[in-house]
């Protein structure tokens, strides 16, 4: 017997890492109301890491899509690799990255990344593992996750290409 809807059950999934973030920072301010010197420092650092940990989940979080298009991405030493399905694919290391930009193929979205030496890898936004990309970007220099959050929920029809990040 279920105690939750299961169409509660399944919108609660794809918030489970910012509930629980959430629930670590109303643990840390329990541990804080607790007082002295040793718990108020450790319940006000558990609620720091909290709000950092909500913030990052939440920004994460729309980079998250159903799995809707072949191929598997992976982030590996410091390194992007794409296997696609249909599609070729290929591998960019993060330090060569000069360009990112997002685009609507065939009704879906992709991400382009170039490197210096003019290569270009397409990653379907639907593939298995493109969740991963987001913390692939926040490593580079200047990348702002707002806009490339901004950028996915903007409708298809809107703009065809979009570039999000370019090195300096």
């Amino acid at each position: 017997m279920a105690l939750i809807r299961p169409e509660l059950a399944l919108r609660l999934h794809d918030w489970r890492e910012v509930i629980a973030a959430g629930l670590l920072g109303l643990a840390g301010a329990w541990v804080f109301s607790l007082g002295g010197l040793v718990f108020r420092p450790l319940g006000l650092a558990a609620m720091v890491v909290a709000v950092a940990w909500g913030i990052d989940a939440r920004r994460r979080m729309r980079f998250r899509r159903e799995i809707a298009a072949p191929g598997v991405v992976e982030l590996i030493e410091g390194a992007i690799r794409y296997y696609g399905a249909r599609a070729l694919g290929g591998e960019i290391a993060l330090r060569d990255l000069v360009e990112v930009r997002l685009l609507t193929l065939r009704g879906h979205p992709h991400w382009r990344l170039r490197s210096d030496a003019g290569e270009a890898l397409l990653i379907p936004v639907e593939a298995a593992g493109a969740s991963a990309l987001a913390d692939a970007f926040a490593t580079l220099p200047g990348f702002d996750m707002a806009a490339a959050a901004r950028a996915l929920q903007a409708r298809a029809d809107v703009a065809a290409v979009q570039t999000v990040w370019r090195r300096r």
